[in-house]
């Protein structure tokens, strides 16, 4: 079985634990993700696909007496029916946020107006978060409107247009609540005020938090089982591995975060090997003649040299296990099991 947003293939051992056929299909369609224990975790709808759902409403609303319903076609390709309401060119619809337990803008409302014209339009209105300082990708002013969500909700336009028969729409997106809500996301520490963010790589929001946050030590000390990883693929794959773990991104932060999980009963460091190895060995991919960890990897002594520098690694930190993994979640080496 293959997710068909990531293209990772399911362990085996995975799927067979996992027995009921309405959750397969979940994960089949790419709407479920399977963890290691056979449970499945439903993802949600971004901000972005959201968005385009109720531009969608407002455009198809201009010809029809009622909405009910938007075919979205996600970024990763998906097609995806969300609920609506649209009706004479006013659109809305409220983000569903999945098992992704944390989420600030879990049913948020996103409201469209559209109107008819001579080409498509989109414009940013009320609750849409700004950038207050240029940066590489915006700048100074501009909606927080990522590349990926503006092409999913212009396609959406799009597609509204040719079921209502017209030629194109302007179209405004309004977030009543986005202000207040944007106040408790990161956006102000990024440079983004009055509002929210609209986003979405893939469409879907994967039903797990992937962010560094301040409070970093406060959720790994108030574990007790927890995973602690350093970048996104690590975070993936560590809640496939251990879903009835607390995972948390700790970055670069891996001495924080061991001192934090003092007093937790399981504590695992899971992850690409670059960051994890070079925490407990500075110098161990240089020492043998290799620029990065990922060469070293790579290389025929890798294997070895990987396993030889977990075993040092867990001897001085007894009671953590590290898992290290390579980029398509593959386990390279298990401090519980040794080299895969």
């Amino acid at each position: 079985m293959i997710d068909p947003v990531s293209g990772f293939l399911y362990p085996e051992a995975w799927v067979r634990l996992c027995t009921d056929d309405a959750e397969r299909e979940l994960v089949r369609s790419g709407f479920g993700v399977l963890t290691a224990n056979g449970s499945v975790l439903r993802r949600g709808f971004t901000t972005g696909t959201t968005a385009a759902a109720a531009a969608f409403a407002a455009v198809a609303s201009l010809r029809m007496t009622q909405v009910s319903e938007a075919e979205i076609l996600l970024p990763c390709g998906i097609v995806v029916q969300v609920p609506v309401l649209g009706r004479n060119g006013h659109g809305e619809a409220r983000k569903f946020s999945g098992d992704y337990p944390d989420d600030v803008t879990a049913e948020i409302l996103i409201v469209a107006e559209a109107q008819v014209s001579d080409e498509i339009s989109l414009v940013a209105g009320e609750g849409i978060g700004r950038f207050v300082r240029e940066t590489p990708r915006y700048g100074l002013g501009e909606p927080a409107i990522s590349p990926p969500a503006r092409a999913e909700i212009l396609g959406a336009i799009e597609a509204a247009c040719r079921m209502a028969g017209i030629s194109g729409a302007a179209v405004v997106l309004r977030i009543p609540e986005g202000e207040r809500v944007g106040s408790q996301t990161l956006n102000p520490k990024v440079g983004v005020c009055g509002g929210i963010s609209v986003v979405g790589t893939t469409g879907f929001v994967e039903p797990w938090d992937d962010h560094l946050t301040d409070t970093l030590g406060e959720r790994i000390a108030a574990a007790s089982d927890v995973v602690i990883t350093t970048g996104r693929t690590g975070l993936r794959f560590s809640r496939l591995l251990f879903p009835e773990f607390e995972v948390v991104l700790a970055g670069s932060k891996l001495s924080e975060a061991l001192s934090a999980a003092k007093n937790c009963r399981h504590v695992v460091v899971c992850g690409l090997p670059g960051l994890i190895l070079r925490f407990f060995h500075p110098e161990v991919a240089t020492s043998r003649g290799f620029s990065t960890v990922e060469e070293l990897a790579a290389s025929a002594e890798g294997p070895a040299v990987l396993k030889a520098e977990v075993t040092d690694a867990v001897q001085r930190f007894p009671g953590v296990r590290i898992v290290l993994l390579d980029r398509d979640g593959e386990v390279l080496v298990d401090s519980e099991e040794g080299v895969r």
